[in-house]
């Protein structure tokens, strides 16, 4: 995690907490813009604080720059919000709390990955990183992809989910070329455990469903699943060459 002033953290969290005390209890659907931007402000932070844990976020980012990220996103989402798609929703909080999250970790996804590429690494460094074998860039890159995927929410099977209109992200060409490392590197039935648990060739897929499609079957069949997922991964970092990762870095 970057460094950040621990103390302008703590006070913060207090400010939040005065700022929600001095709003009154609605009904979720009740709620002006004003007070929705506050009242889901520990949204915001909970989220922020599981990307400044995380390596995609290591060195980039502070818990405060990615909690300042995430207000700017909570503000644009509160401006977008459907109130007709509300009312017919059976449970208003939990919708608008699947809507706002999903844009909160959007915009801090793509707030990481402009930082990212502002930290120049010099030419010479480069150049040294790509002739010496470097596991743990390779480690960083695939923890960082596989971590981006599971940090997304499947808020669509929502019945009453409200459209999310932001830009998309263009993941058609890296969930190629991750499907090609896959395919060169990898047994079937560990590319075909990948793919549909991360979803790169289509929808996601449960473990359970995994695990029928493998024929994979009794108790112990999630565990399997689990482990066929660590055994990919590792395979792939030990058989993935550095200057094949570099520059996505």
């Amino acid at each position: 995690m970057k460094k950040y002033n621990v103390k302008n953290y703590i006070r913060y969290k207090e400010d939040v907490k005065l700022s929600i005390a001095k709003i009154p209890v609605k009904n979720f659907i009740d709620y002006k813009p004003e007070e929705l931007k506050v009242i889901f402000l520990p949204l915001v932070e909970n989220i922020g604080r599981k990307f400044a844990t995380s390596q995609e976020a290591s060195g980039v980012m502070s818990i405060m720059d990615i909690i300042q990220e995430g207000s700017l996103q909570l503000c644009k989402a509160v401006s977008k919000i459907d109130r007709e798609k509300l009312f017919v929703s059976e449970d208003v909080e939990k919708t608008l709390k699947s809507f706002l999250a999903k844009r909160i970790r959007g915009g801090i996804r793509r707030a990481i990955d402009i930082n990212r590429g502002t930290m120049r690494i010099p030419e010479h460094r480069l150049n040294e990183m790509r002739s010496t074998k470097d596991e743990k860039m390779v480690r960083m890159f695939f923890n960082s992809i596989f971590l981006s995927y599971d940090a997304k929410q499947d808020d669509e099977d929502m019945v009453y989910q409200i459209p999310d209109k932001s830009d998309p992200y263009n993941e058609t060409l890296l969930n190629a070329y991750i499907l090609s490392l896959l395919n060169k590197h990898l047994e079937w039935n560990e590319m075909f455990v990948l793919s549909k648990s991360y979803g790169l060739d289509g929808p996601k897929w449960s473990a359970n469903e995994i695990a029928t499609a493998l024929e994979i079957k009794g108790v112990s069949a999630y565990v399997r699943i689990s482990e066929l997922k660590k055994q990919a991964v590792e395979k792939l970092i030990a058989n993935v060459d550095h200057s094949q990762v570099l520059d996505y870095l």
